[in-house]
């Protein structure tokens, strides 16, 4: 038998906060195929993950200058105009994560983000402050799923694995905190991460109403 989960560990990208370059991008680049283009070979998930591993900004946008000049604006954007790719708070989870605090869970947070971009999401998202604690990848320069990034927050906050509940959109992430002896649970929507939640009696199952007959 698994310990009673006391503690919750959210990612945030695509959980509690929706996130997708191609809101910026389609505004920039009206052909789709051109876009998609753009963000697989040039600003790629790839590259951007290094600026979550801590890489400034500066460095990443300068490095695609180089390769593909005719396209400097467009790289450029991506940074000057980062905000513009956040597609907001993703309410029923964050009705979730109220739900969860309400009820007194411990809430914690471990993010892949730029070490530079994550105070404009502080700033936009007050319900961030309702985490104790929120490891973020670029500010340790490691990145999930390396399992040293899941050390860093069980180990600053004392979380004991076996009575914590990782949530993440990343299948891979979630396997990462499991090897490290969380509970682990693949984000794709709030209905589903709100059944597993009343499950572990974390929340409370909703009424149903009286039978007649």
């Amino acid at each position: 038998m698994s310990k009673q989960v006391d503690t919750v560990i959210f990612d945030l990208g695509n959980v509690l906060i929706g996130w997708d370059p191609r809101r910026l991008y389609r505004q920039l680049i009206p052909d789709e195929a051109q876009m998609e283009w753009f963000l697989r070979e040039v600003c790629s998930s790839e590259w951007n993950e290094q600026q979550d591993a801590g890489r400034p900004w500066a460095e990443a946008t300068a490095v695609l200058r180089a390769r593909f000049p005719e396209h400097a604006a467009l790289i450029d954007a991506y940074h000057l105009r980062w905000e513009e790719t956040l597609v907001g708070a993703m309410d029923d989870s964050v009705a979730l994560l109220a739900e969860l605090r309400a009820r007194g869970v411990r809430l914690l947070a471990l993010t892949n983000w730029s070490q530079e971009t994550f105070p404009i999401a502080r700033q936009l998202f007050p319900f961030l402050q309702w985490f104790e604690g929120i490891v973020v990848s670029g500010e340790e320069r490691l990145i999930k799923p390396d399992p040293r990034i899941y050390q860093r927050l069980l180990e600053r906050y004392q979380v004991e694995p076996s009575t914590a509940l990782y949530i993440d959109d990343s299948a891979r992430n979630v396997a990462a905190a499991e090897a490290l002896g969380m509970q682990g649970w693949w984000f794709r929507d709030a209905e589903g991460l709100r059944r597993r939640l009343i499950e572990l009696e974390l929340l409370q199952a909703p009424a149903r109403e009286a039978s007649h007959g």
